[in-house]
């Protein structure tokens, strides 16, 4: 038995989580988990799982859910203080980090120096800290598994090789529902528009994130620092069936890849179980549907985004945490109308072309490099907006 703590119930990787420890009770046991604003579903996860330890994200709520689980065993809290005590619960052996953005990183870092071994979901925690947190990895000697199903795809490929036999990693990307939507449309195309992922079910913000190609270049950084590669050696190729979730080349020509259905309890499943394999429910793969898999090169011009996170990799330590900062600003004043979809790319250029790159020695330090981009992004957006 497993006992599992899951950062960020109520998401897209948190429900999908749930399902698997649902169809494995032997396997694994909830010790706790926390929420943001959907205290509705929260309510219902806790009934159903039972766990030590409930938090969510601002301390406002914490009355409500209180009431709302009024006669159940579970100790409710809320905030940062919250989030580090259900990452960090005596019980726990592994940590599922799903919250979306930034925000997940003190809290991941908590879970790593208390010893937990980590299920990552959380892309920003690398993009924002990736030295930092690869070396409490190391110090700690923890397990980190990766869980986007293009890193999963990736660790899956390189087991049993060496790392200096890697030639190069090979990102796959569906494009977005913008792939084959000419460049002089996007400055019209609606948040609804933006939502309508072809191939994946993922939270508001993710999916905004793919629209742009974002979460590629995002994942770009992840992989940098997960597989300790240089980002010169990471490409990112457009595969709009999403079968092949990602490839590794060798010296010796040959290219390994892991394929499936798109749904992301396959990648989970595999970081909560572990050598195993368990079942998910995914439906097999039958390549026999398929009339091709096809594959090109993105149009930088249309997704600025991918550009923009090469170039920060490349700009010193302190500029990713930046540019992922102005990225959740601009994603969300997206989503509120607040400005149009190229603006999104707009803001964050704006906001890195402003920022004096600089090496991060700390989890503060990150923390202060990722203010200091909120703020100026907003600045950015405030004068966007007028």
């Amino acid at each position: 038995m497993k006992n599992i703590t899951i950062l960020g119930s109520t998401g897209s990787i948190g429900v999908s989580t749930l399902d698997i420890v649902a169809a494995h009770p032997d396997r694994f046991r909830i010790v706790a988990m926390t929420a943001g604003k959907n205290l509705d579903l929260f309510v219902r996860q806790i009934r159903q799982f039972a766990p030590r330890i409930a938090v969510v994200a601002s301390q406002e709520d914490v009355p409500r859910l209180k009431e709302l689980c009024s006669g159940l065993d579970v100790t409710i809290m809320g905030g940062v203080e919250g989030l580090i005590a259900a990452a960090t619960a005596d019980e726990t052996e592994m940590v599922v980090a799903a919250i979306v953005g930034a925000a997940g990183l003190v809290p991941t870092s908590a879970a790593i120096r208390a010893r937990k071994d980590i299920a990552l979901a959380n892309k920003e925690t690398l993009v924002t800290a990736g030295h930092i947190f690869m070396d409490l990895v190391t110090e700690f000697g923890v397990r980190l598994f990766p869980v986007d199903s293009e890193h999963s795809a990736i660790f899956q490929s390189i087991e049993g090789h060496r790392s200096e036999d890697i030639q190069k990693i090979i990102l796959t990307a569906s494009g977005g529902p913008f792939l084959n939507t000419p460049v002089s449309h996007l400055p019209h195309v609606t948040v609804r528009d933006a939502l309508n992922h072809p191939n994946w079910s993922m939270g508001k913000k993710i999916t905004i994130d793919s629209a742009t190609m974002m979460n590629k270049g995002l994942e770009v950084i992840e992989a940098r620092w997960l597989f300790k590669t240089p980002v010169d050696k990471i490409e990112v190729n457009i595969h709009p069936q999403s079968i092949i979730h990602s490839m590794v080349e060798y010296v010796d020509g040959c290219v390994i890849a892991q394929l499936g259905t798109p749904d992301m309890k396959a990648p989970i499943a595999y970081a909560l179980a572990y050598p195993e394999r368990i079942a998910t429910g995914v439906k097999p793969l039958d390549l026999t549907t398929f009339s091709g898999l096809t594959f090109s090169n993105p149009d930088h011009d249309k997704f600025r985004c991918l550009g923009l996170a090469y170039r920060a990799i490349t700009s010193g330590e302190s500029m990713p945490a930046v540019m992922n900062a102005a990225n959740e600003i601009a994603v969300a004043e997206f989503l509120e109308g607040n400005i149009g979809f190229m603006q999104i790319a707009e803001i964050i250029e704006r906001t890195m072309a402003v920022h004096p790159a600089h090496n991060l020695k700390s989890i503060e330090e990150v923390l202060k490099a990722d203010l200091w981009g909120r703020e100026t992004a907003h600045e950015i957006c405030r004068e966007m907006i007028g």
